[in-house]
């Protein structure tokens, strides 16, 4: 409608990549020969393709585990920690009524939370009660005053008190709205 031709064919003038050939007829299919030459289409194609195509491989995102590991080793800074955090899944142990499970036999209150389901039955056994929320919801949810503490019974745990919990959150703030 409106000046140009919906059906598909070429129409006037104007010819899509793997089709040559006068207006209202169609040319080659991509690698045809078209007039006894070749397509020129299908090479340019098949150029583009390959130089849309990652050169290397996207690595992997690491898992919440491996990422609590390398942190507590001081091999991931705190921004990549929390880049992987914010975005996964983790496992938290909970009672009777909704809400967090806090240790208070501490300084401050602070929040078993784990990496693997694995890691959570260790702690709890095999037939606790869990839930499980993201790292950005954590850090949402959590209740003002609270640290959290991530794979409690394995030697890689590491603690976050209510202050650093607080620069988390500060962090996540400055890169959502700068």
């Amino acid at each position: 409608m409106y000046g140009y031709d919906q059906t598909g064919s070429t129409g006037y003038g104007y010819a899509p990549p793997g089709q040559q050939g006068y207006p209202g007829q169609p040319g080659p299919q991509q690698g045809q020969q078209y007039m006894g030459q070749p397509d020129p289409y299908a090479q340019q194609h098949d150029v583009y393709a390959q130089q849309q195509a990652p050169l290397y491989p996207e690595p992997a995102p690491a898992s919440l585990q491996e990422a609590v590991q390398s942190f507590a080793n001081g091999v991931l800074l705190a921004e990549d920690f929390q880049a992987v955090f914010s975005t996964s899944k983790v496992y938290c142990p909970r009672g009777d009524n909704p809400g967090f499970l806090a240790l208070q036999n501490s300084q401050q209150p602070v929040i078993p939370m784990f990496s693997t389901l694995k890691e959570l039955r260790r702690y709890a056994g095999k037939e606790s009660k869990h839930f499980t929320i993201t790292g950005a919801e954590v850090l949402d949810l959590l209740p003002p005053g609270y640290g959290f503490v991530l794979d409690m019974e394995s030697a890689h745990r590491v603690v976050f008190d209510a202050k650093a919990v607080e620069e988390m959150v500060d962090f996540a703030m400055r890169r959502m709205y700068g």
